[in-house]
């Protein structure tokens, strides 16, 4: 990459919980590491509640992607922990299995949904939507 395109792109940190890893692949694989031109994500992984609560607290995470379905903990109250418990949590987006269960992402104060089966452009158009959003928080390079 170019000198003068690398100050154009947008760099942001995206965390994906998920308790099952294929989960976390297909929300990696649907959003790559290049969901825009002008937008660059490194995606980290989390198994457990307790790696989220631990690596949004110590900062850096632009946009949490939380399972719904994850078990033990699952990713809606998970979101309403961080919301509840961190001076600056990032913006959450949660996956839920049922269009129905919308109303436990109001709740738990989640600021975008995406429904299981992770499809690539609803994932897509979710983050940028959300990144775009807290623009603000998305840093312009390392």
């Amino acid at each position: 990459m170019s000198e003068s395109s690398s100050d154009s792109v947008r760099r942001a940190t995206v965390l994906v919980y998920a308790s099952d890893a294929r989960v976390r692949d297909r929300v990696k694989v649907a959003l790559g590491t290049r969901p825009s031109p002008d937008l660059e994500v490194e995606i980290v992984e989390a198994a457990t509640g307790e790696d989220v609560v631990r690596r949004c607290d110590m900062g850096g995470i632009d946009l949490a992607i939380l399972d719904g379905e994850a078990a033990p903990t699952g990713g809606l109250g998970l979101c309403r922990q961080l919301k509840d418990e961190l001076d600056d949590p990032p913006p959450v987006l949660v996956l839920l299995g049922r269009r129905d269960d919308a109303w436990l992402a109001t709740w738990s104060r989640a600021e975008g949904v995406a429904l299981h089966p992770v499809d690539a452009l609803q994932m897509t158009d979710a983050v940028l939507s959300l990144l775009q959003h807290n623009a603000g928080v998305v840093g312009t390079g390392h």
